[in-house]
C-alpha cells in the first residue's frame, strides 16, 4: 500500500512536535529552578542535579535507545518513551523533596532518550534520502530552534501564575496528546533490524560508559575540572567505552557494528554534529543570562530575548532543503559553519555591561538564526546518508548521542570559561559578567571555526537505496 502524503504530513507534524516538546522541556525546567530552590530548600547543588540527571540519562541512552528501536520496533519504543516521560513527569509533580525530583528528572532522560532515537529513525523510515528528507530535517530543526524560546517563555508563564509543580504536569499532558496521536497516524510497530541475539555486554557497557561520562562533564563546573570525581568518573567512562569497543568487535549481535564506525564519514559527520551543538546550545543559556542579570531583564523578558533568532530559523529552515540543492550539501554545511563562527564572534565583541537588547544581542543573534538550520539539517544528513533501512535507529542514535554530549560539553567548557573569566575581572559585577560571557562566546566561535575547517574535508558517500515507495515498512514477524 503506497504512503499518501496526507499521512506522512501527519506523522511528520507529529515526530516534530515530539522533538518541540523535549527540548522545550529543558527550557521550562531551567527557568523553573529557583522556584524550586525556594519551595523545597534546595540549595544550588541541589538544584543543579535537578537539571543534571536528566541531561546525563538523556546522554547515556540515545545509543542504546535507537538500536532497541531497531530490535523492538519503532512505534513501539516511541510509545514507551512518551508513557515513561508522561509518568516520570507526574512523579516530578509530585515530588515532595529534592532527591525524588532528582529521581523523577533521571527517569524523565530515560523516557525523552527513547522518544528522542526512535523518532528521528522513524522520519528516516518516513523520508528517503533525498530533498524530502532534508526538508523534514529542517522541520525539525526549526523546531528544535523554536522549544528552546518557548519552552524559556511558557516556564516564565505557567511557573509565575501556577507554580513549578505546573510546568511537570504540562509535560503529563503533552506526552499523553502525542502517544494518543501516535496511535493513530503512526503505522503498525516497525522493526527493520534483522533476526539476532541482543548485545547485553555492548548495552551495559555503553550506557554506563556515557553515563559516567556526562556526570563527569556536568559535575566538571561544580566539583572542579582536575577533582578526584570528575577524573574519576571520566576516568572510568573512558575506559568503559573501550571496553565497549573490545565487546563489539567479539559480539555476534554487536550494539554498534564495528564496520559502521569505520565508515569516514560517519565518524566525522557526528564529530561536527556534536562540535555545532558545543557552540550552540550554551550560546542559548549564556544569551539568556546576559539579558537577564546583566541587562535586569526578566526571566520571561530573557526569553523574549531570543524570539527574532527562533524566527530566522522557523523561516530558514524549511529552504534548507533547497540551499543544499543549488550549493550541495558540502558547501552549505561549510557555510552554516561559517555562519555560526561569524554570528557567535559578533555577538561576544557586541556585548557591554550598559548596551540594550536591540544593539548588542539583536543583529548577531539573527545571523545565529540562520546559522542554526544549516549546521544541524546538513551534519544530520551527512551523518545519516549511508544509513540502511536497518540502521535507521543506530543512525539515529549515533549522531543524536553526538549532539547530546556536544551540548553537555559545550555548556561545561563554556561556563567554566565565563566563570573564571568572571572571578578574575576587577570590574563592576555588571562588567565582570560581560567579560565572561564575551570569552566564553570568543571559545564557542573557536570550535565553530574548527568545525568550518573540518567540513572542507566531508565527503558523504552515496546513500544506500531506499526501498521501493510503494512498500510499507512493516513488522518482519
Amino acid at each position: 500500500m503506497t504512503t499518501a502524503p496526507a499521512p506522512r504530513r501527519g506523522a511528520l507534524a507529529l515526530l516534530a512536535a515530539t522533538q518541540l516538546l523535549l527540548i522545550m522541556d529543558t527550557a521550562i525546567v531551567n527557568v523553573a529552578l529557583p522556584s524550586v530552590g525556594d519551595d523545597l530548600a534546595a540549595g544550588s547543588t541541589g538544584l543543579s542535579w535537578v537539571a543534571n540527571a536528566y541531561l546525563i540519562t538523556f546522554g547515556g541512552l540515545l545509543l542504546l535507545g535507537g538500536r532497541v528501536a531497531d530490535l523492538l520496533g519503532h512505534r513501539r519504543v516511541f510509545l514507551g518513551g512518551l508513557g515513561l516521560l508522561a509518568a516520570a513527569s507526574a512523579a516530578g509533580g509530585l515530588a515532595p523533596g529534592t532527591d525524588a525530583l532528582v529521581a523523577a528528572r533521571a527517569a524523565q532522560g530515560v523516557g525523552a532518550a527513547l522518544a528522542a532515537a526512535a523518532a528521528f529513525a522513524l522520519l528516516l523510515l518516513l523520508h528517503p534520502d533525498g530533498p524530502a528528507r532534508h526538508r523534514a530535517l529542517g522541520t525539525f530543526a526549526a523546531m528544535g530552534g523554536l522549544g528552546g524560546v518557548l519552552g524559556t517563555v511558557l516556564g516564565g508563564v505557567v511557573t509565575d501564575l501556577l507554580g513549578w509543580r505546573a510546568t511537570f504536569w504540562l509535560n503529563v499532558l503533552l506526552a499523553a496528546v502525542l502517544a494518543a496521536l501516535a496511535l493513530r497516524i503512526l503505522d503498525r510497530p516497525t522493526r527493520t533490524a534483522g533476526p539476532g541475539g541482543f548485545d547485553l555486554a555492548g548495552a551495559l557497557t555503553a550506557t554506563a560508559g556515557l553515563g559516567l561520562l556526562a556526570y563527569a562533564l556536568v559535575g566538571a563546573a561544580e566539583a572542579g575540572w582536575l577533582s578526584a570525581r570528575t577524573l574519576g568518573a571520566g576516568g572510568a567512562g573512558l575506559a568503559l567505552l573501550l571496553a565497549f569497543a573490545a565487546v563489539e568487535r567479539r559480539a555476534s549481535a554487536p550494539l554498534v557494528p564495528p564496520a559502521v564506525l569505520n565508515r569516514p564519514a560517519l565518524r566525522l559527520s557526528n564529530t561536527l554534529a556534536a562540535l555545532a551543538q558545543t557552540t550552540l546550545f550554551p550560546m542559548f543559556f549564556l544569551v539568556s543570562l546576559y539579558l537577564q542579570d546583566v541587562l535586569g531583564q526578566s526571566p520571561l523578558g530573557g526569553g523574549l530575548g531570543l524570539l527574532p533568532l527562533s524566527l530566522i530559523v522557523v523561516a530558514v529552515a524549511p529552504q534548507t532543503g533547497r540551499i543544499i540543492f543549488r550549493l550541495g550539501l558540502h558547501r552549505t554545511m561549510t557555510l552554516g559553519f561559517a555562519l555560526l563562527c561569524a554570528g557567535t564572534l559578533w555577538l561576544a565583541l557586541a556585548l557591554t555591561p550598559d548596551g540594550g537588547f536591540a544593539d548588542t544581542v539583536l543583529a548577531p543573534s539573527l545571523v545565529l538564526g540562520a546559522a542554526l538550520p544549516l549546521v544541524m539539517v546538513t551534519t544530520n544528513v551527512a551523518a545519516t546518508a549511508d544509513a540502511t533501512a536497518e540502521e535507521t535507529g543506530l543512525a539515529s542514535g549515533l549522531v543524536n548521542t553526538s549532539q547530546q554530549f556536544g551540548s553537555v560539553l559545550g555548556l561545561a567548557v563554556l561556563v567554566a570559561v565565563a566563570t573564571g573569566r568572571t572571578e578574575a575581572a576587577d570590574a563592576t559585577r555588571a562588567a565582570a559578567e560581560t567579560a565572561g560571557h564575551r570569552a566564553a562566546l570568543l571559545t564557542g566561535a573557536a570550535f565553530a571555526a574548527a568545525a568550518a575547517l573540518a567540513s572542507l574535508r566531508l565527503h558523504p558517500p552515496r546513500p544506500a537505496p531506499a526501498p521501493p515507495r510503494g512498500r510499507r515498512i512493516t513488522d518482519r514477524r
